[in-house]
């Protein structure tokens, strides 16, 4: 990484934008007729499917007490094999994996409205096809779609986007090469209307001055992904509405 410059003078990064602009953001939810709800997003090049099964019976009796107030919600996240040009096997429930999984689960834990539903479960599950920076994030916001798409109610939807610090400037939604330059980084979970943050996670110490910066630039890209998020919700509702009304 050496002598790449990650910040022109003219203030554009290496793909363009500029230091609080996102990726470009598609999706589609719906994806799967067999899951109770189902999305695909691509934010950049790194490409997330999410299927939501639920609210259901819970499976094993270890959980049915904690499920008695509200429903036990269950994620699983996975790394494709070939989601990266390293073409090495990756075993279920890697170190990776358990720690993104039970991230999601306390992010959408903070989100759904899991006491209209007692004694239930609600799996979610996440895979990343193409890993290209921002996994955690990408996940979250499939997820989002496919909670809405299974019509699941939430307290808002829950938007995510990682912050980074490059030559003292704040930069939104790092891509993989912005990741791998090294330098504080963070990822947030971010309900926007109530400005409620459902996860933050740091991956280096920050000095305290500049930490207020960093999550401005991270909470204004989540809201960014919100609006874009709830046009996709809304074309989805047009479109079943219109598939109903023939």
């Amino acid at each position: 990484m050496a002598g790449l410059e990650l910040l022109s003078e003219q203030g554009f990064r290496l793909d363009g934008r500029r230091a609080g602009e996102l990726r470009q953001l598609r999706a589609r939810m719906g994806v799967f007729a067999q899951a109770d709800g189902s999305a695909y997003l691509e934010q950049g090049n790194t490409k997330a499917l999410a299927v939501v099964y639920g609210p259901h019976e819970v499976r094993g009796s270890r959980g049915k007490a904690g499920a008695a107030a509200g429903a036990l919600v269950n994620c699983q996240y996975s790394l494709a094999t070939f989601s990266t040009g390293e073409r090495k096997r990756r075993p279920h429930g890697d170190r990776q994996g358990q720690e993104l999984s039970l991230h999601l689960k306390q992010t959408f834990e903070a989100a759904i409205l899991t006491q209209l539903y007692p004694r239930s479960q609600i799996d979610i599950y996440v895979q990343i096809l193409q890993a290209d920076g921002g996994n955690y994030c990408a996940s979250v916001n499939a997820a989002t779609l496919a909670v809405i798409d299974a019509g699941i109610p939430m307290r808002d939807y829950v938007c995510a986007c990682s912050a980074g610090f490059i030559e003292d400037t704040p930069l939104a939604d790092l891509n993989y090469v912005e990741e791998t330059a090294g330098g504080p980084q963070l990822a947030l979970a971010l309900l926007p209307k109530s400005d409620q943050i459902a996860l933050l996670e740091m991956n280096a110490r920050l000095h305290e001055d500049h930490l207020e910066r960093i999550l401005q630039a991270a909470s204004k890209a989540c809201k960014d992904v919100h609006a874009l998020l709830d046009q996709v919700v809304r074309e989805h509702l047009q479109e079943v509405t219109a598939l109903l009304g023939k």
